[in-house]
């Protein structure tokens, strides 16, 4: 007896022993994971801290008053759009710093201003033509420069050769601060321009249109075809190899890199039916190749996630095999459909490959009207001001992304949401 207690006794620690050795491993893994989510979220987190802090100031523009007299002698009335209304800034610019008589110092003081200012002022007047005649005082866009000076990315305590403003420069803009003729305001010309140059000019309304005429032609195309692709394979095709083959190989489409897309669109659309290049209804086109495989499958998975039993009750009932699929299993599944478009819709905004190889890294000034309109996208005016060597293009690129991402989580957020309220557990 004591040896079978003795036994029975050793066998318990055994067990004993290998449960808290597997309690401790349980426990060890359950560290690691979660040290890896939170690591994740670290990164996650110094990203988007990163691009916040190197572009919440673009949403700002700093602009220069300046007393401008639209001189007659200047401005003809009848062609005001020909005018050099250059001169005109350079005039207030000059009576603003009287003491300025050199040459080489005037065309310093010229750089506080935006080149397209003489466009602003030329829209004024095209407005307005009884400014001709009549002095008014007008805030203008200043260099970039400037502003990158007014936000403190310009050292003033670095040497004359190790920033891009001299000291006599800096001189005029402390002056211009004193007499209360320099300040910061919302930058709408950011959210409402198109592409340009010079960076305190650049906005991201073109690149916006462009994205939003893709993304129309897209859904136009994509949603009708993918759901109408996923309702025949799942339930009226006969299963045989032909079937198969088609699912394979939508299945592998779906894995098949984006520039692979983007070289499909180039030899087809642009070499074969040769439509014009840099153009939303090419880029859309593109995107519909690339996202109709990713709204089959997740189609198909909606369905198949409606019981058996709705389709044999409705058939029960009298229903044809189309009034089945239409009238009870398709209204089911719809909820998942639109997820899958949706997340298709948001991975197309977020493409760039494609539209590189189709010609819209184009530089486009103006704003798209229509899908024939030369346009470029949001990624691809990242990718163009990424590219560019002035210290204001890199916080209007991170800016640029932050609009990118607004627009990616408001469109996740709605899948999520469209989910959340419509799915039916079963």
């Amino acid at each position: 007896m004591s040896k079978k207690k003795l036994h029975g006794s050793n066998t318990m620690d055994i067990v004993q022993k290998g449960l808290g050795k597997r309690y401790k491993q349980e426990r060890r893994f359950r560290l690691m994971g979660l040290s890896a989510i939170l690591f994740s979220l670290l990164f996650l987190l110094f990203l988007f801290t990163s691009i916040f802090l190197n572009g919440y100031k673009a949403f700002y523009q700093t602009v220069v008053k300046l007393d401008v007299f639209f001189d007659p002698a200047v401005l003809d009335v009848k062609t005001p759009a020909s005018a050099n209304y250059s001169a005109l800034i350079k005039k207030s610019l000059r009576d603003t710093f009287p003491e300025v008589k050199k040459r080489k110092e005037k065309k310093k003081l010229y750089k506080l201003v935006s080149s397209d200012a003489p466009f602003r002022l030329r829209a004024l007047v095209e407005e307005d033509p009884t400014l001709i005649g009549r002095t008014r005082s007008l805030w203008l866009p200043a260099d970039d420069d400037l502003d990158m000076l007014m936000k403190g990315y310009i050292d003033r305590n670095l040497p004359e050769t190790g920033r891009r403003m001299d000291d006599l420069q800096i001189g005029w803009v402390d002056q211009l601060i004193a007499d209360g003729r320099v300040k910061s305001r919302f930058n709408t010309g950011f959210f409402l321009g198109g592409d340009s140059r010079e960076p305190e000019s650049a906005g991201i309304m073109g690149a916006v249109m462009g994205s939003f005429y893709m993304l129309v032609i897209t859904l136009v195309l994509s949603f009708p075809i993918g759901i109408g692709a996923a309702i025949y394979l799942e339930e009226f095709a006969v299963k045989n190899r032909l079937t198969d083959i088609i699912e394979v190989n939508i299945n592998n489409l779906a894995a098949v890199p984006s520039i692979v897309f983007g070289l499909l669109g180039l030899g087809v659309f642009l070499n074969f039916f040769h439509l014009p290049r840099s153009t939303p209804l090419v880029g859309g086109l593109v995107l519909f190749l690339m996202t109709l495989p990713t709204i089959i499958i997740t189609s198909r998975v909606s369905l198949q996630s409606v019981p058996s039993s709705i389709r044999e009750a409705a058939l029960g009932v009298g229903a044809s095999k189309m009034q089945a699929v239409f009238h009870h299993v398709m209204p089911l599944a719809m909820p998942g459909m639109l997820t899958g478009t949706i997340i298709g819709m948001a991975r197309a905004l977020g493409e760039s490959a494609p539209l590189l190889m189709i010609g819209m890294i184009a530089f486009i000034v103006d704003i798209p009207t229509g899908i024939m309109d030369p346009a470029t996208a949001l990624p691809v005016q990242i990718y163009l001001w990424a590219d560019s060597p002035e210290r204001a293009f890199v916080e209007r690129t991170s800016a640029a992304i932050m609009v990118l991402l607004f627009f990616l989580v408001l469109m996740n957020g709605t899948a999520v949401y469209l989910r959340s309220k419509f799915e039916r557990r079963w």
